[in-house]
């Protein structure tokens, strides 16, 4: 269940355990219904489960919300640009990083070395680049 129908029904709860304020108005209007004031008193016996109920689906919503938020907001805080730079002759360029993918070979195009990840690294870009790789930043593992 999502962020919106478990606030909603947080709402619901909570109009739901205040019907016996609402309700008897609404009664009083129509004529006088004796079936509703009998709902009214039902859901009067019930009003502290209710609001019970209504404040926790209220708490796991808005947490859910904030989750979502939060996560939304480490995904665009990711970089894609690296600036690599080649151990042989020093000459740095920047790059984008793939982030569907580990790039595990890159030329220098000043002195046509070719780049392979250090030992423990996962990419050309954890070991070379000025910023680790998308998966890496994000604190999943890569590849």
């Amino acid at each position: 269940m999502g962020h919106k129908q478990t606030i909603a029904g947080s709402g619901l709860a909570m109009i739901l355990a205040t019907s016996c304020c609402w309700l008897p108005a609404i009664a009083i209007l129509l004529g006088g219904a004796s079936g509703i004031m009998g709902v009214s008193n039902l859901l009067d016996s019930y009003s502290g489960v209710l609001m019970g109920i209504s404040g926790v689906l209220l708490v796991v919503g808005v947490y859910q919300w904030n989750k979502r938020k939060t996560n939304n907001r480490v995904e665009m805080e990711v970089m894609l640009q690296s600036k690599i730079t080649c151990p042989k002759c020093g000459h740095e360029k920047l790059e984008s990083m793939p982030t569907n993918a580990c790039q595990f070979f890159y030329d220098c195009e000043n002195c046509g070395e070719v780049l392979k990840p250090k030992k423990g690294d996962c990419c050309v870009y954890c070991s070379y680049g000025s910023v680790k790789c998308p998966p890496i930043q994000q604190g999943t593992s890569c590849c």
